[in-house]
This record gives C-alpha cells, sequence and structure tokens, in this order.
C-alpha cells in the first residue's frame, strides 16, 4: 500500500520512462493490488474456485507467477515480493519437473457439493 502513497519506479535510477505507470494514476500499484488478490484467492482458494481445475493446475501457476514478478518488480516497494514470487515460481517449476499432481481432498469436494 506505500507505493500509493509514494510511488517510485525501482528502475528510476536507469530511465525516467516508466513514471508515467506509477504517477499521477497509480496503473503499475493496482495492477500489483489485482494480481495480489489473484494470487491469495489462489492459494487460499474460495469456494468457487476449490478443487478447480484451475486450483490444481501447475501450469496455469507456472504462467501466471513470472507476471507477477515482473509486476512487482517494477515497483520500488515490490522488490521483496518479486523475489519471493520467483522462489515459489521455482519450487513450482521444481514439483512440475518432478511430476507432481495436485489432487483434490474428498472433504472438500463435500464441502462444495454442500
Amino acid at each position: 500500500m506505500s507505493c500509493i502513497f509514494w510511488p517510485k519506479i525501482f528502475w528510476d535510477f536507469l530511465t525516467k520512462t516508466l513514471d508515467p505507470a506509477v504517477k499521477p494514476v497509480p496503473v503499475l500499484q493496482v495492477i500489483n493490488l489485482v494480481f495480489g488478490f489473484i494470487l491469495l484467492a489462489w492459494e487460499w482458494p474460495l469456494g468457487f474456485l476449490a478443487g478447480s481445475s484451475l486450483h490444481r493446475s501447475l501450469e496455469a501457476r507456472l504462467a501466471f507467477l513470472p507476471l507477477t514478478a515482473l509486476a512487482a518488480a517494477l515497483i520500488y516497494q515490490g522488490t521483496n515480493a518479486a523475489i519471493y514470487q520467483l522462489v515459489g515460481l521455482g519450487v513450482y517449476f521444481w514439483a512440475y519437473s518432478e511430476g507432481e499432481v495436485r489432487l483434490v481432498s474428498t472433504s472438500l469436494m463435500l464441502q462444495q457439493n454442500d
């Protein structure tokens, strides 16, 4: 949230061309908030998302996490989040390359049917 009040591009020491993405309208900050809520809903799934093929898909996570890490890395206040997302991306890639499959628990399926 601090990036909304003190907008700064992380790479502004190299170029000022990305400054319009954060001020005067906080476009990049809003994109990061939306990506954060999507990741939160994905990791702690809501009822309609829990157990779905999107929730179980490692491929979808491998496609989405680089976008969120890039958006977070562009903002000065989001560099730590970008590092955490890249670590998560590495772990998901490791799991995918080892052939791991996400299964749905039966208690989760019973909750959805009620």
